[in-house]
């Protein structure tokens, strides 16, 4: 009997533990992620965002999706088919990119520990440096 009661036990945390996503408005968000979303996506709303294990998903109503840490600190924007805002990539970044593929747009950036990560409108996937030296091409 003891043991089907830690059984249970183990069972119920497991499943709260697993049912973490839940929703929020804009007005829950951070409010460094409330800033970032006004400021480089102003005229977009705000269509539905999630909270997970204390970090956002938000989703704009252009098909915009944000990720953001626990601070409000931004991680990834996928833009899907538009270009991410000039502002938040890096200059060294947005240079390389200019130069190399010149006939081409930034669609989604992630900030990494190492770097940056972003790929661009014809699906090729960039590795970058802290400083936004580039690194490669992502496999």
């Amino acid at each position: 009997m003891k043991k089907l009661l830690v059984l249970l036990l183990c069972v119920a945390a497991v499943n709260v533990y697993a049912v973490t996503d839940r929703p929020v408005t804009f007005a829950q968000l951070p409010q460094k992620a409330q800033q970032f979303i006004t400021k480089h996506f102003s005229g977009v709303e705000f269509l539905s965002g999630k909270q997970d294990d204390g970090e956002y998903e938000v989703y704009l109503t252009d098909g915009t999706e944000i990720d953001f840490t626990a601070a409000g600190d931004w991680k990834d924007v996928d833009c899907h088919t538009r270009a991410v805002p000039a502002a938040i990539v890096p200059a060294a970044i947005s240079k390389y990119v200019k130069a190399k593929f010149p006939n081409n747009t930034i669609v989604k950036i992630s900030k990494k520990y190492a770097g940056y990560d972003i790929e661009l409108d014809n699906d090729l996937e960039l590795k970058f440096g802290k400083n936004g030296n580039y690194i490669g091409i992502d496999d």
